[in-house]
């Protein structure tokens, strides 16, 4: 299964994580560049964990041998011979578990430097959308070379990130998309861009490209194929112009008043949207991450913490609409960063977005209900050494389709108390050296307690943190999760709690810095010194309960070369798994597994989506499903029982590049625009994924 390819075409090491210097210049200013933001003195997660491996995989020794060998199909690890006659039941059982697990079935896709989605045998594929297709009405048609903010205001906008398919009741064989739009790449939009001397309509057409699209697509019934619907009642564009209510417990605040909005309740525009979430309520939730790029001249401490620049930025957007100066309007930038929650079933209403959850660079933001129906959202703030978070809700969810539940349930994130984790491990820390030798108990893992930060009530908001007021610690959650000593982590991207299961996955991308000069080391929670190949963490929080404050944690994924010792996958045999990279966005399939897509792979390879079991006798074994064009990342995976659906941000970006010069052709061939798109995937003979 495995095979590593040499790194040609692939971006240089001194970008960290593999992105190309475009990659970092248009989708997070530069971040790893800077000075790291976090300089507090917490204890950092470490890089620890290879070591543990070993042992682990001595344990299930005994039941790895007979995975192995019925697995022969699927891993190319030799077969077993038999002993004698075998029952055809039981040699049925035996070829249907050769296969893989449940979900997983399927051949995985060699790694490979394709431009092009490569899929398995046995599978087809389609573009649902790409960008500057028409949407709403009066929309035109998509011309690279006659582009207008008003034309793009109604096609599908730019860097597709996370999706969202939801049901459309009445409406048979369609369902309403919903799709992130985080950042743009303007040399790769506009012939003959200048960097230094971008136009305000370059600008304004950036700013429609941003933000979200609702579009109902249509499902040929004969396979996993989905055709966008243009034009339906449904179909919007949200903008960086866009009216937003800023709703919960900085509403209001002197912190967040503006000269255009001195209420601090109304807010234009939603910038890089990356991961998000769907609610039980039937809306969509959006993170809000590198919002430090698109301000300039900061000279304050409080927006250095969040990698906000003391000079001009990329995209120069300041020079066209003053509320990206910092230096003119200190407030706006403390409008962003928050978790926006959308309703792709009403056209008219306004997008909101809750300070509740803090304001950090939001990754995800994933619910799970408690018991008695209140939501809980995970997210993950994407930055070297920074931290993750859940909010738990003090209100219930109510069922039911009219208007005053819905806006009952629009309310559910408004109230409650954020918390942010701090991670033990169970081993001495002279054990723990950042080699990945193992500790002496054998084990990586530990406990974990949530940390609560503010409380939100509809009387007003209490803070739990020394020295700060309620609306600070919303409004500079960074600084709370300094002070009370959260877990630095490697780049927390996705968390997601597993449906089945209930046990909650962290996806930590990398952190090339770790345990490098004078930058925290390793402890007994992330795996190594200058991590650049990331980690996935599994969480059980105590009695399974999503509101309690405690958890234990353990190791689950080390990503890397399998063939590396510092790698590890839930202690299934290595030459059984496919490499794997910089994870980054997750979900889970009908069956619990878990399926990865990654960002800025480092084994020679383009970015993938991998599906890996969670359960069972398999856990561990992880497959490769598809690989996105040259310069591409994989974003906003969902697995349905009959298609998978992925976006393809940035194909193209690679150093060098531009309209005139691209790196890629995809999706539409020589002599058109590169063009981010989704990506519908389904099985050939109609069947179920992987079964």
């Amino acid at each position: 299964m495995r095979k590593l390819l040499p790194l040609i075409g692939t971006p240089s090491d001194s970008h960290p994580g593999g992105r190309s210097a475009m990659t970092c210049r248009f989708r997070c200013g530069d971040a790893c560049f800077h000075e790291v933001p976090n300089t507090s003195s917490n204890e950092y997660v470490g890089d620890v964990i290879a070591g543990a491996l070993s042992r682990r995989s001595m344990m299930r020794a005994a039941a790895v041998v007979t995975v192995a060998a019925a697995g022969a199909g699927a891993v190319g690890v030799a077969q077993a011979p038999q002993a004698g006659a075998v029952p055809a039941d039981a040699a049925r059982e035996a070829a249907r578990k050769s296969r893989g697990a449940r979900g997983l079935r399927f051949a995985p896709v060699a790694p490979n430097t394709a431009d092009a989605v490569t899929v398995p045998d046995g599978y087809r594929q389609n573009v649902v959308i790409r960008w500057g297709e028409p949407i709403l009405r009066g929309a035109p048609a998509f011309d690279p070379e006659k582009q207008s903010a008003k034309a793009q205001a109604g096609q599908f906008g730019y860097n597709c990130d996370f999706l969202a398919l939801l049901p459309l009741p009445g409406e048979r064989g369609r369902q309403l998309l919903v799709a992130n739009h985080e950042y743009t790449d303007e040399v790769l939009m506009f012939r003959g861009y200048d960097a230094a001397n971008p136009t305000r309509e370059q600008a304004e057409i950036a700013w429609a490209a941003h933000g979200l699209s609702a579009v109902v697509v249509e499902e040929d019934r004969g396979s996993g194929k989905l055709t966008a619907v243009p034009r339906h009642r449904l179909n919007r564009r949200v903008t960086a112009t866009t009216e937003f209510r800023l709703t919960g417990p900085v509403a209001g605040s002197a912190l967040v008043r503006t000269s255009a909005d001195p209420s601090g309740t109304k807010v234009l525009g939603t910038l890089n949207n990356c991961s998000g979430g769907v609610t039980p309520w039937g809306t969509t939730l959006h993170g809000e991450e590198n919002f430090n790029q698109y301000f300039a001249n900061s000279s304050r401490a409080t927006d250095k913490r969040y990698g906000i620049g003391t000079g001009a930025t990329e995209r120069k957007w300041e020079r066209f609409d003053k509320r990206f100066d910092v230096a003119q309007e200190p407030n706006e930038v403390h409008r962003f960063g928050y978790v926006v929650e959308f309703d792709p079933y009403d056209p008219e209403s306004t997008p909101r977005k809750h300070t509740a959850l803090g304001r950090f660079k939001h990754e995800a933001a994933t619910v799970r209900l408690t018991h008695d129906g209140r939501p809980v959202v995970y997210s993950g703030d994407d930055e070297r050494f920074d931290y993750f978070y859940k909010f738990v809700s003090s209100k219930r969810m109510k069922h039911g389709t009219s208007r005053a539940v819905r806006e009952h349930n629009l309310s559910l994130l408004d109230e409650g108390t954020l918390y942010v984790a701090k991670l033990t491990g169970d081993s001495p820390a002279i054990e723990i050296d950042g080699t990945g030798k193992l500790p002496a108990d054998g084990e990586f893992d530990g406990s974990g307690q949530w940390i609560p930060l503010a409380t939100a009530t509809a009387k007003g908001a209490v803070s739990h943190v020394e020295g700060m007021t309620a609306e600070e610690v919303f409004v500079f959650t960074r600084l709370a999760g300094d002070k009370v000593g959260a877990t630095k982590m490697d780049r927390p991207e996705d968390i997601e709690p597993n449906p089945v299961t209930g046990k909650v996955y962290v996806a930590l991308t990398n952190n090339s810095n770790r345990g490098v000069g004078s930058n925290p080391k390793a402890d007994e929670a992330n795996p190594r010194h200058a991590n650049k190949h990331g980690h996935v963490l599994e969480l059980t929080e105590r009695w399974n309960r999503p509101e309690s404050t405690k958890f234990a944690w353990s190791l689950f994924l080390v990503a890397g070369d399998p063939d590396d010792p510092a790698t590890y996958f839930a202690g299934f045999p290595k030459d059984g798994v496919s490499p794997i990279s910089c994870p980054d966005n997750v979900a889970f399939d009908p069956y619990g597994n878990l399926w990865i897509s990654t960002d800025g792979a480092q084994l020679g390879s383009h970015d993938g989506l991998f599906g890996v079991a969670t359960r069972g006798e398999r856990r561990g074994e992880l497959k490769q499903f598809l690989t996105v064009p040259k310069g591409a990342e994989t974003c906003g995976p969902i697995i349905q029982e009959r298609r998978v659906l992925v976006a393809v941000q940035h194909p193209g970006e690679i150093d060098g590049a531009s309209v005139e010069k691209p790196a890629s052709t995809w999706p539409d061939g020589p002599g058109t625009y590169v063009r981010p798109a989704v990506v519908s995937v389904w099985r050939a003979d109609g069947r179920d994924i992987g079964v």
